[in-house]
């Protein structure tokens, strides 16, 4: 608890809302264990006063997972990683899977729309967003050079494929009020004047 309440101060010394944990998922161990891990990843995510968890969890804790999402009142969003052509059993790329994981679920259950990785899988945003309508919990934002490409890699936002500039309409159209984070993860080494450009495109939208 004093390390968190030295993180947390250091965090309003310098204005910082921290919003979302993970990626988390928790332990591979049976349905015991699997629930432990997200009791303590629920208490953590309170202890840090954070809007959301974020995961790729296992289908099967969805029961336990919407409990922990009503006892904190904290969100719950799934986040999609690209198509995996070796195993077909991945499925969280596709957001008609994730939707039929959600959608008769408590309303802070949802989507972290990671639209660099629909491109990915060849995944239009646009349409992805709109299968989740209502379902939009946060986005990790990217704009690529390639659609269809598992190798494609970031560019500045408005100069890729992904859209989103028609991104940041629909979800606007969509009253969505998460958080949107700038992944950019090419020319990692020194992405920083990149990412400013990503800030400076959200900063020219209306």
């Amino acid at each position: 608890m004093r390390l968190i309440a030295q993180v947390k101060e250091q965090l309003k010394k310098y204005n910082i809302k921290p919003v979302n944990y993970g990626v988390v998922s928790g332990s591979g161990g049976d349905a015991k264990a699997r629930q432990e891990d997200w009791k303590k990843i629920f208490a953590f995510a309170r202890k840090m006063d954070l809007v959301a968890v974020t995961s790729e969890p296992n289908p099967a804790d969805m029961d336990f997972i919407e409990t922990l999402v009503k006892e904190n009142n904290i969100r719950f969003a799934i986040h999609d990683h690209p198509k995996r052509p070796n195993d077909p059993n991945y499925r969280y790329w596709d957001p008609n899977y994730v939707l039929s994981l959600v959608k008769d679920r408590d309303s802070r259950m949802g989507s972290c729309a990671d639209i660099g990785h629909w491109v990915r899988s060849g995944v239009k945003p646009l349409d992805a967003l709109k299968v989740l309508e209502g379902r939009v919990m946060s986005s990790h934002m990217k704009d690529l050079n390639e659609f269809g490409n598992p190798k494609a890699h970031d560019m500045p936002w408005g100069q890729g494929v992904s859209g989103v500039g028609e991104v940041l309409d629909e979800l606007k159209r969509q009253g969505f009020d998460g958080n949107i984070s700038v992944e950019y993860e090419y020319h990692e080494d020194h992405s920083l004047p990149e990412v400013k450009e990503c800030i400076e495109f959200v900063k020219k939208y209306k």
